[in-house]
């Protein structure tokens, strides 16, 4: 809290004194001797009284949300985050941080999906899940939504990562969603505890996210998405970057196609792709490979109408003409195969394979 102290100047200090109470016990010209701090700064870091009341009303926020510090000292500090450029030197953590969390992926993209964005974000992270890899996103509207929230009904661990305080979620109708998390993960910023989801906040966010993952997965984005800064932070930091083709007249897949055929990102088509890229990294919880899924059994007339059914949405109507069932009937059928997992409901009647 400091003015003209950031993560660097921070990072050389404790690296000078060997603990932050070390720093805040030198005298002046102690402080004057570590490169990049003058007698003005000195001086600000000596006057302790300008800013005690600042982080009492910290401490305050922290134990109100249950949340804590971690710094880049720490012992549970994410391992692959203290290998980024710039670190941040503290982490707000509400939930907890795991030795896990080395093998995590991040899912991100639009926030205005398209149903087949949608579909794929929700296959992904669930299987990302099934591996027992640690899912990473930033909590925003549309794609990380629906990896946080569907990781989290598949059992898995997530982290979310967010450009506000911890104790200020945003959007405000992932609140609900946010207590999941944090119950078997983590909700984590860089921001004090009550700032605001300012715009100018999120592109520092972003490398955070992708600074925690071995990879990142873009689903959709447009060419001057958020998610095309997580890429280039990910790129930066020398992680891996996956793209899902998308259709070529919508705007939602340009920065996909654009990462693709600019060479920047791979191809993916299922998780086995990331995880055939990863697999050395991702070896020691590899051991086990996926079970093969129990065979779900299936009516004749359950079996007819999912073999009309395919990856892309197709509407009810458009179904009962192709299997020759009555709308009332073919809807009873559809309920039943929903409840079996096989087959998922989208707006307006329209129907999809779950995978």
């Amino acid at each position: 809290m400091v003015q003209g102290i950031g993560a660097a100047r921070l990072r050389s200090l404790v690296n000078h004194f060997g603990d932050p109470e070390s720093v805040l016990n030198a005298t002046e010209r102690e402080l004057i001797n570590v490169d990049g701090i003058d007698r003005a700064l000195a001086r600000r870091i000596i006057s302790e009284e300008d800013f005690e009341e600042k982080i009492q009303l910290q401490l305050s926020r922290l134990n109100k949300s249950e949340a804590r510090i971690v710094t880049f000292w720490d012992k549970e500090y994410p391992e692959n985050l203290k290998k980024i450029y710039d670190p941040p030197v503290m982490l707000f953590v509400r939930g907890q941080l795991s030795s896990s969390d080395k093998y995590s992926i991040a899912v991100v993209g639009t926030r205005n999906p398209t149903p087949y964005g949608r579909h794929v974000a929700e296959k992904f992270s669930a299987e990302i899940a099934e591996y027992g890899i640690v899912v990473v996103s930033g909590l925003a509207r549309g794609i990380d939504t629906i990896a946080h929230a569907t990781t989290v009904r598949s059992g898995g661990r997530t982290i979310a990562v967010l450009g506000s305080g911890v104790d200020v979620i945003y959007p405000s109708e992932n609140k609900r969603l946010a207590e999941q998390i944090f119950v078997s993960g983590a909700i984590i910023s860089e921001y004090y505890m009550g700032s605001k989801p300012d715009a100018v906040n999120f592109p520092r966010r972003n490398r955070i996210i992708s600074g925690i993952s071995l990879g990142t997965i873009l689903v959709e984005t447009a060419a001057d998405g958020g998610a095309m800064i997580t890429a280039s932070f990910a790129l930066d930091q020398n992680r891996e970057v996956f793209a899902v083709p998308g259709q070529i007249f919508e705007r939602k897949c340009e920065g996909t196609n654009k990462l693709i055929q600019e060479g920047r990102a791979k191809l993916v088509g299922n998780i086995a792709d990331v995880v055939d890229e990863l697999r050395y990294k991702l070896k020691p919880i590899l051991k086990d490979q996926q079970r093969p899924p129990a065979k779900i059994q299936l009516s004749i007339f359950e079996q007819k109408i999912f073999d009309a059914i395919s990856d892309d949405p197709v509407h009810v109507d458009v179904l009962a003409d192709k299997c020759e069932i009555s709308t009332s009937d073919i809807l009873v059928q559809l309920l039943s195969l929903e409840l079996k997992g096989v087959v998922k409901q989208l707006p307006g009647k329209y129907f999809i394979k779950c995978g």
